[in-house]
């Protein structure tokens, strides 16, 4: 929050931002995309592919939201779901997912790509190696955030084995805030 202020208007996005890259959605940073890619008429899709083309900073853009596509893993963030947010809101989850599928279908659409990052073998070898690492990390991290979250005097071992995950996470992911 901002210096000590107590309303939803003073949270500040960095946490907001390294939360959906704990539970690997990546949110914040494809949210929309897919969306828009979707909506587009045949002149407008020629548009982006021309943008894509001949204007580096646009290419780059969608070169940094396939990767971040890449980085992410819906069937880890459905478990974050199943084992900590009331059922509640799991219908909000699954909007999410299927959001991020049409993002992912859109993005590889309008790259000519069958899959994310084809032409990037560096990035999915790194994603492939550090992956079962991150997600025995981020197995761990929702037994012990349910932990902590039932037992509010959780011990100094479950919140230090906590905040261990949450910075294993950071790293492995490797571009979080």
């Amino acid at each position: 929050k901002r210096r000590g202020q107590v309303g939803l208007k003073d949270l500040r996005a960095i946490p907001w931002v390294f939360a959906w890259t704990q539970n690997r959605l990546l949110l914040p940073a494809w949210l929309g995309v897919g969306h828009a890619l979707d909506a587009l008429n045949s002149d407008q899709a020629r548009d982006v592919h021309e943008m894509i083309r001949d204007w580096p900073f646009f290419a780059s853009t969608m070169s940094l939201i396939e990767m971040v596509l890449a980085k992410s893993d819906r069937d880890v963030f459905a478990h974050y779901e199943s084992e900590l947010v009331p059922s509640i809101y799991h219908s909000l989850g699954e909007a999410l997912r299927y959001q991020y599928a049409l993002t992912i279908r859109q993005v590889n659409g309008i790259l000519g790509e069958a899959s994310l990052n084809k032409t990037n073998l560096s990035l999915l070898r790194a994603i492939e190696v550090r992956n079962p690492y991150l997600y025995t990390l981020g197995l761990l991290q929702v037994e012990l955030l349910k932990r902590v979250r039932q037992n509010k005097a959780a011990n100094h071992c479950a919140i230090q084995a906590l905040l261990v995950s949450i910075a294993g996470i950071a790293a492995g992911m490797r571009n979080t805030g």
